[in-house]
Order: C-alpha cells, then sequence, then structure tokens
C-alpha cells in the first residue's frame, strides 16, 4: 500500500519535502498540497502535479490523503495538529510543535482524549548517524556516566530578521530535544549567559549565546549558539564520561589538499549538513504510520522541548538561574 501524502506548507521546507518523498523516499506519495497562502499553494501544487486545495482544513478532511505533513509558519502549527487528530490522521509537524507550551499542551490534551497517538514532532537530530552512535555508546555505558556535555550550534550568517530570543527558541530547541534524547532525562535548570557581542551581529540580537542546562541527575551541559561565525555551518557535541570523551563525528566531507593546504570543506547550511538525516526521519515516519504507530518524537517530546524553551527564555530576560517544572509523563505516552 503506497501511504498518500497530504503537505501543508509549500515553502522551502514543504517543498523539500515534497520533493523527498516523492523521489528518493519509498512507501509514500505526496499527492495535494495547501497553503495558508492559497495562490502560492496552487502554484506549487501545479508545479508537483498535486491536488490543489483551497484550504488547509479541506486537505487535511479529505479521503484522498492519508497522512498530513505540516510545514507551515510555527504560529499555525496548533490549528493544524489540532485539525489532524480530530480527522484521526497520521500527522508530521515541523519543530516547535506550537509557538508556545500552553499550545503544545493543548495538542497533547486533544490526542489523549482521542485515546491514540498520532502526532509526531520534527526534531530531526535523533535520525542523525553520529547522534545514533553517541545516544549508543552512552546507553551502553561504554566510557562510564556522562558528567558533562559541551556542545555548539554555529550557522555561517543571519539576516536581521533573527533576532535574540531565536537562538534559544529556533536554534538550541534542537540541542535541547535532542540532549534529552541522548540522556534520557529531564532538565532540572537553565541559564542563558551573554559573551562578548560580534561585530557581525545587529542591534535586536546578541550573539554569541551560551545556554547552560543542568538534568536532573546533575549532568551539566553548555550549549554556544554563535549564529553569525563567518565560518560555515557547524555543530558541536562532545560528551565528557567517567572513563572517556565522546565526540559527534564530523560530516564525512573529502580532504583537499591545495596551494601547501589541507583543507576539509565545511557544510554551509542546516540542509546540507542534515540531508541523512531528513530522510531517515521521514521514512521511518512513512513506514510507522503505515504500520499504525507513531515510534519518533512524539506530542509530549514537544510539550516538554516547549518547556525548556521557555525556561530558558526566561533565563536569558532575567540573567538568573530558572527551575524546569514539568508534569509527570502521562503513561499514553510511555513506549
Amino acid at each position: 500500500m503506497t501511504l498518500k501524502v497530504g503537505v501543508i506548507g509549500t515553502g522551502a521546507i514543504g517543498r523539500t519535502h515534497i520533493e523527498r518523498i516523492n523521489h528518493t523516499l519509498q512507501g509514500a506519495r505526496v499527492i495535494a498540497a495547501a497553503d495558508d497562502h492559497i495562490e502560492f499553494g496552487k502554484s506549487v501544487a501545479e508545479k508537483y502535479g498535486l491536488l490543489a486545495f483551497e484550504t488547509c482544513e479541506d486537505l487535511i478532511n479529505s479521503d484522498e490523503v492519508d497522512a498530513i505533513v505540516i510545514a507551515t509558519g510555527d504560529e499555525t502549527h496548533e490549528k493544524h495538529v489540532l485539525s489532524a487528530i480530530k480527522a484521526g490522521k497520521y500527522v508530521f509537524c515541523e519543530k516547535p510543535l506550537a509557538p508556545d507550551q500552553a499550545g503544545c499542551k493543548n495538542i497533547v490534551q486533544a490526542e489523549m482524549a482521542g485515546g491514540k497517538q498520532l502526532v509526531q514532532v520534527g526534531f530531526m537530530r535523533r535520525y542523525d548517524p553520529g547522534y545514533n552512535q553517541l545516544k549508543k555508546a552512552i546507553e551502553n555505558k561504554t566510557y562510564g556516566e556522562p558528567l558533562m556535555l559541551h556542545c555548539a550550534h554555529r550557522n555561517y550568517e543571519v539576516d536581521e530578521n533573527y533576532m535574540t530570543p531565536m537562538a534559544v527558541e529556533n536554534s538550541m530547541i534542537h540541542e535541547i530535544d535532542v540532549l534529552r534524547w541522548l540522556l534520557n532525562e529531564d532538565y532540572a535548570t537553565a541559564e542563558v549567559v551573554f559573551p562578548k557581542k560580534t561585530k557581525y551581529s545587529h542591534k535586536k540580537l546578541q550573539d554569541p549565546q551560551i545556554m547552560i542546562l543542568t538534568t536532573k541527575s546533575g549532568v551539566r551541559i553548555d550549549v554556544e549558539a554563535f549564529v553569525n561565525c563567518h565560518y560555515g555551518y557547524d555543530i558541536k557535541c562532545e560528551v565528557c564520561c567517567e572513563e572517556g570523551i565522546i565526540n559527534l563525528p564530523e560530516p564525512s566531507n573529502a580532504m583537499v589538499r591545495t596551494d601547501a593546504a589541507r583543507i576539509t570543506p565545511i557544510c554551509r547550511d542546516w540542509s546540507e549538513r542534515f540531508v541523512d538525516a531528513y530522510n531517515i526521519e521521514l521514512q521511518a515516519w512513512i513506514n510507522a504510520t503505515k504500520e499504525n504507530r507513531v515510534d519518533g518524537p512524539n506530542s509530549w517530546d514537544g510539550y516538554v522541548g516547549s518547556i525548556t524553551a521557555a525556561a530558558a527564555s526566561k533565563a536569558r530576560d532575567t540573567q538568573t538561574v530558572v527551575k524546569i517544572e514539568i508534569d509527570k509523563m502521562p503513561d499514553f505516552y510511555k513506549k
């Protein structure tokens, strides 16, 4: 059986998902598209030979569509996910699940009321082969217990639409999720500090920033967000254990010898760095959906990520250490 997918949101990420599902992955086909900007959505549908819907709601409720991919603006995620839950359809929602924790909680409550897990959140780093190497070593306690993590999230540059809050809420949210998954425990406190500001920033952006998280067991984590580093897109994760240090592998780019130098290219952006993770993630979602289950990051993960990001944002704004209060996970979400 081929899973018939409808894509909501036909911007860059939505179009990439259409191409990925229809030309790279197996077991599914994007057959329909819609966008909150109706005419743009129709133009994209025409370009890819898809059914075009006047509204996202119409697409979600169509009998032609088995499952939904949401790649719209953050502010619309909640309403579209809730509509998909109401329609009883599996849905893959790009991060964040909702713009705030109240919206995430609404989704959790609606899903539980429906009695079935339907939602996966697009935290693709869990599918990156390098992070999975770290996960295996941590779970097996190959080098003893993890004690500290040193991480970095660096972009070559950002424009003036990227402002101070986005470092936590749009960039380091990936670390918030993947590090919780790596360590298999929730966070206890958050802090954000400001180093000296780079000359490549602007008046509405403090860059770089360092987020400091402490887990329930006491593991100490520092995550650097430096979004105008001016050398490439670079993701770092060093796990300091009792008997060894584990580093996230570098992407496998060929070393070049030229002009009396050895050069290993660095990725330019996220789409280049995590292309394999995106492919593995969506293929896993397709496979799980066809087997009538959710086995990736779920609504609860999205909710916990939102709570943690909100605490880190408060810590940033108040320049204090903020305690993170997370409810006990409902049995509904225990795997």
